[in-house]
């Protein structure tokens, strides 16, 4: 069993077990057919993974981790809000004619702030900040933006990551850790997905700035199992798992803007069958 299994089964079998349900309240999210999309909940849900152990990949069902390096390409580095700019069709649902998903995401972190030093956008101040300062406690992104949050299709998921420097006695390289914070996640649809998605951004990031990546703490406020997702989830926890996957990039990319997803290289990825025909709530 990967950690990553351990803490999914755990995770869900909490919110299943002693989780509060939304039904009956006024909800935002509707089903295709119109019917309110209801959830059982827990509230500040905190999960640990160390990328020195594995990387966390669920082996219960394979998470399709290049198309996850994909949108957090598209996100932080093209710094993109059009759907035409991404392989996976995950924001479809979202976008307008045009394929824009309005000032959200990438274009949060492509929005440039003045600094004493010079002009930045959100993610050149990381990687600056990285490189010269890396003992800052104030390096991070934030997507949630309150001025256009009028003017975003949908309101950022994950959108504050915070990154930490420690320096591990005995070890030559700092240790780079980042702390995810999200304030909503669909547990069975993007819980994987998302820690996935982090996990390659903190192995990016810490290989362009000469660190190893360390931990990835990934805080949700509200992890939530829709009603009709509850049996799917079930029958998911109770499959057989695996050992995890290896991960790792290419040595040779040394500059955050360079990476592609032909520098991800994944061996030994043994899973469980994929779930197929969820519905999402939209």
């Amino acid at each position: 069993m990967s950690r990553a299994d351990d803490i999914f089964i755990s995770m869900c079998t909490d919110i299943i077990e002693h989780g509060t349900t939304t039904e009956g309240q006024k909800v935002r999210p509707v089903w295709e057919d119109g019917t309110s999309a209801y959830t059982i909940k827990r509230f500040g849900v905190c999960n640990r993974y160390d990328l020195r152990e594995e990387f966390p990949a669920l082996t219960l069902r394979k998470t399709g981790l290049k198309s996850c390096m994909d949108e957090i390409l598209w996100i932080y580095q093209r710094k993109s809000n059009n759907i035409h700019d991404l392989k996976p069709h995950i924001w479809d649902e979202w976008a307008d004619e045009d394929g824009s998903i309005g000032k959200a995401y990438g274009y949060q972190v492509g929005q440039v702030s003045h600094y004493a030093d010079g002009d930045y956008d959100q993610m050149d101040r990381v990687l600056k900040d990285l490189r010269e300062n890396p003992y800052s406690r104030r390096i991070m992104t934030n997507l949630y933006t309150f001025a256009d949050l009028s003017e975003m299709h949908l309101y950022p998921c994950a959108f504050n990551v915070i990154y930490n420097v420690t320096q591990d006695p005995g070890v030559d390289r700092p240790t780079l850790n980042m702390l995810l914070v999200q304030r909503s996640q669909d547990v069975l649809a993007a819980n994987n997905w998302n820690v996935c998605q982090y996990a390659l951004l903190l192995m990016m990031v810490a290989q362009v700035s000469g660190m190893v990546a360390g931990e990835f703490v990934h805080m949700i406020a509200d992890a939530h199992i829709y009603d009709r997702h509850v049996d799917i989830v079930k029958e998911l926890i109770s499959r057989p798992t695996f050992p995890a996957p290896k991960v790792r990039l290419n040595p040779d990319v040394t500059d955050f803007y360079a990476f592609t997803t032909d520098d991800l290289i994944v061996e030994d990825y043994q899973s469980g069958p994929q779930v197929k025909n969820i519905p999402i709530a939209v």
